[in-house]
């Protein structure tokens, strides 16, 4: 196949559409069940399970080959049975060093890691030489082999996907509370248990769906990338099951994509290269590059959002302290004054100089700055924050005349027109500050 492969083959082409679909359903009910794990602070859950299920696997084909006449047609069941069986057992062993023991939660998860990948691998190691096709198709399970999925991978995946919807729908309302505020739902009279033990099967289930494409080894991030993603965009838990699923089926699909328009363009491009790009790997790139973007772009909560809006606040406090200083000198203020007051450098100062007379909030007067009749009203509406500020930390709180200046400081760049006006009102609409000073008169505007 030597052509960049059309976009709708990847769903009506019986072979790219069968391994995309069924990674797409797998992505979409782990990361699901990733929301549960981030919301509960069991992120690490996923990476445990996981591991739990190799020894399930290496013992039920272990057992499988002893006793199975035609184990080839039970092959797939026997993954299933023992992966779901080794994560229930390695669940039950972690909750067991919690509660029983008073074991911390981080040690539990670890012992109990450490101890499934050190008695998978030694099961594995006996059906190397009993075994050896079965050792190397549990092997696959490490990483994942989308790929060779069928049909049957399809609907089983679908099936499994609606019963983690279906799940999550009758939980919700219990869960909404419970993981938010354990105590009031005790007091509501939500079965915590109930919820706890049912997430804990949807964990083994996720483990369980995932093994197939993505392997024991990477499994924990798909069920935690999405969630991660999601929370960036998410007010509610709802919000976050919806952005989590469409992050995490997005995912699978590009994960799939790429992994097949990557491998064609490489072999075009280096017709001896033996090697391609797996799609297990390629889902979590995708997933963790998705979480990434997300962290540093989301608008309310992104890295470089949140650094502009602190651009923005400092750079408001300066100007406001400029106009304050320049409102105390009776609107006329040196340059040279202003960058020794607010320690500027010579290119931020002329900067701040440019960008405020084309506002009009003031004009170059031979050396000195001057403010305009716009640019006097706005200082003094910071001076008159300042000094009600001043007077109802004074007449309120009791704070000496001499320390209430540093408060009103920091608060004259964030009081809103509604505060100012509950302030003038509580107030009684003050004329003077704690230091005997005119306050600016109320309905100045900015």
């Amino acid at each position: 196949m030597s052509d960049i492969i059309p976009f709708s083959e990847f769903f009506t082409n019986p072979i790219f559409s069968i391994a995309t679909i069924a990674c797409m359903l797998m992505c979409f009910a782990s990361s699901l069940i990733g929301v549960i794990a981030f919301v509960s602070r069991r992120s690490l859950i996923g990476e445990t399970l996981a591991h739990a299920t190799y020894p399930g696997v290496a013992l039920a084909l272990t057992i499988g080959g002893l006793f199975a006449k035609n184990f080839e047609a039970v092959f797939p069941l026997a993954i299933l049975v023992g992966a779901f069986v080794g994560g229930f057992i390695g669940l039950k062993a972690m909750l067991y060093l919690e509660e029983k023991l008073s074991i911390n939660s981080d040690t539990a998860l670890c012992f109990v890691l450490s101890v499934s990948l050190g008695l998978g691998i030694l099961l594995a190691s006996r059906l190397q030489f009993s075994n050896p096709v079965w050792y190397q198709k549990l092997q696959m399970l490490l990483y994942g082999q989308a790929a060779t999925m069928l049909l049957s991978h399809v609907i089983l995946y679908a099936v499994l996907s609606l019963l983690v919807v279906l799940a999550i729908i009758f939980l919700f309302p219990g869960m909404k509370i419970s993981y938010f505020d354990p105590d009031f739902a005790s007091r509501m009279g939500v079965s915590q248990k109930w919820i706890s033990y049912t997430t804990k099967i949807l964990f083994v289930l996720a483990v369980v769906i995932g093994l197939r494409s993505t392997g024991v080894v990477l499994l924990s991030g798909m069920l935690i990338a999405p969630a991660v993603a999601a929370r960036q965009f998410s007010k509610t838990l709802k919000e976050m099951f919806v952005w989590s699923a469409i992050f995490g089926t997005v995912s699978g699909f590009l994960g799939n994509y790429l992994s097949v328009q990557a491998g064609v363009l490489l072999r075009n491009s280096y017709p001896s290269l033996k090697a391609g790009l797996p799609t297990g790997p390629l889902i979590l790139i995708v997933a963790a590059f998705i979480a990434f973007i997300s962290l540093l772009l989301s608008r309310e909560r992104g890295f470089i959002p949140r650094l502009y809006r602190i651009y923005k606040f400092q750079r408001k406090c300066l100007l406001e302290n400029i106009l304050k200083e320049l409102y105390k000198k009776e609107g006329a203020l040196s340059l040279k004054k202003v960058r020794k007051l607010h320690h500027l450098s010579r290119l931020k100062a002329y900067l701040l100089v440019w960008m405020l007379q084309r506002q009009g909030i003031w004009q170059k007067k031979g050396p000195s700055l001057e403010l305009t009749e716009k640019g006097y009203k706005k200082a003094e509406r910071v001076v008159r924050l300042h000094r009600l500020w001043e007077v109802y930390l004074f007449d309120y709180l009791g704070i000496d005349a001499a320390n209430v200046h540093q408060s009103a400081e920091e608060m004259e760049h964030i009081l809103t027109p509604e505060l100012e006006k509950e302030l003038t009102r509580l107030l009684r609409n003050p004329k003077r500050d704690p230091h005997n000073q005119i306050i600016p008169g109320e309905g100045v505007t900015v």
